[in-house]
């Protein structure tokens, strides 16, 4: 899978802060998801965001699975009923090795996609609008099926379409958000199968009964999203829907609901955002 070597500047950290730990958590990773700005990144910022990433890793090294996956609250949803926005699978090749998280990230300002490979720090360092987060173990045959598929770069691009949209209908192969592409390589996961197409993996998702969640977006609102953003289109979405303002999506919590469905052995553990006296007594 392609990994970024484009880094975010690191410019205003004081170096006190990326402490041996933070060096673990960040090391050979790409800075992915950043908007479009080149602004500096806040010490405060990463400061939470290393400490978030600390949390995190600690649950996974106790739980110690092969392969689980992680929501992040990357925008405010609280107006369409939704808590966490962006979904990635976590893994590491050995116990001894760091954890990794794979996903599907829109290319700044564009229509198009790629895949990453980023350390757990890095995955916290965009511009986060809550620090909590979820973590959601699987039962143990499916993180066997999904560990071998997160060891081969070409099943993931099989999986990957580069046309993005924030509200791609999950029954279309037209475009793609980030969701979509880890609920279709869940579907992988969950069946035993590797699918030669998006296609198959979607039909599969059908018969096995996965739910989107529909948000209400109004007519203004879908004009205005498509005129002047890049990265959201609405023709992928069945007209009378489309027409309706009814549009269906691939949100976390959705595929919280199917996995939990098919698969009743998953845990799906809340990661509270840091407290700011442990932030402070880090400092």
């Amino acid at each position: 899978m392609k990994t970024r070597l484009k880094r975010r500047s690191m410019r205003g950290l004081r170096p006190r802060l990326l402490s041996f730990a933070a060096a673990l958590l960040l090391a050979n990773s790409a800075w992915a998801g950043q908007g479009c700005s080149d602004k500096p990144i806040e010490p405060g910022t990463v400061r939470t965001a290393l400490q978030t990433a600390a949390q995190l890793q600690q649950q996974l090294d106790q739980l110690s699975p092969k392969v689980a996956l992680v929501a992040r609250v990357g925008q405010d949803l609280s107006a369409y009923g939704l808590r966490y926005s962006h979904l990635a699978f976590v893994s590491r090749t050995a116990p001894d090795q760091p954890w990794r998280v794979s996903h599907l990230l829109n290319d700044c300002g564009a229509a198009t996609s790629a895949l990453w490979r980023e350390g757990l720090g890095n995955f916290f360092m965009d511009d986060m609008f809550s620090f909590d987060s979820l973590l959601i173990v699987p039962d143990a045959p499916t993180q066997d099926r999904l560990a071998r598929l997160l060891r081969s770069p070409a099943a993931l691009e099989q999986m990957h379409s580069s046309s993005y949209s924030m509200v791609a209908y999950p029954f279309s192969v037209l475009h793609q958000n980030s969701n979509q592409w880890a609920l279709e390589i869940l579907a992988e996961g969950l069946s035993g199968q590797q699918f030669v197409k998006r296609a198959d993996a979607q039909a599969w998702l059908k018969t096995a009964d996965y739910q989107p969640d529909t948000l209400k977006i109004g007519t203004l609102k879908r004009l205005g999203g498509r005129v002047f953003k890049a990265n959201v289109a609405f023709d992928d979405h069945p007209t009378d829907q489309r027409v309706a303002g009814n549009i269906q999506t691939i949100t976390v919590n959705s595929m919280v609901r199917f996995l939990t469905k098919a698969s009743p052995a998953t845990q799906v553990i809340p990661v509270s955002a840091p407290r700011m006296s442990d932030l402070l007594a880090k400092q």
